[in-house]
């Protein structure tokens, strides 16, 4: 019978697999143009991953979250979602509380 994975395999080549998928963007987007990277930032800045509507920007407690005016999903930038952790249970509570109707 063979042996189930454990948390911290899954969790060694899952950060492989983040790896490799970084570098291989990060050599895409050396070889883009500067103007093109400029147009693309341009394009999508403040526009919402899922569906492509504006984002609202809300400051909470020092952090801020992106929420989507159409199909009202939060978006974190790189390091907020540490900083939500830092929150505790009480703050975690508060912050989702906001966005309740």
């Amino acid at each position: 019978m063979q042996e189930k994975p454990d948390r911290k395999e899954d969790e060694y080549f899952a950060r492989q697999e983040y790896e490799k998928r970084k570098k291989l963007e990060a050599e895409k987007q050396r070889n883009l143009a500067a103007d093109e990277k400029k147009r693309l930032k341009e394009l999508h800045h403040m526009k919402c991953p899922k569906c492509g509507m504006n984002l609202v920007e809300i400051d909470f407690k020092g952090i801020r979250i992106d929420k989507c005016t159409e199909c009202e999903g939060i978006w974190l930038d790189a390091g907020e979602i540490d900083m939500v952790a830092k929150l505790g249970k009480a703050g975690f509570t508060g912050l989702f509380s906001i966005f309740r109707n």
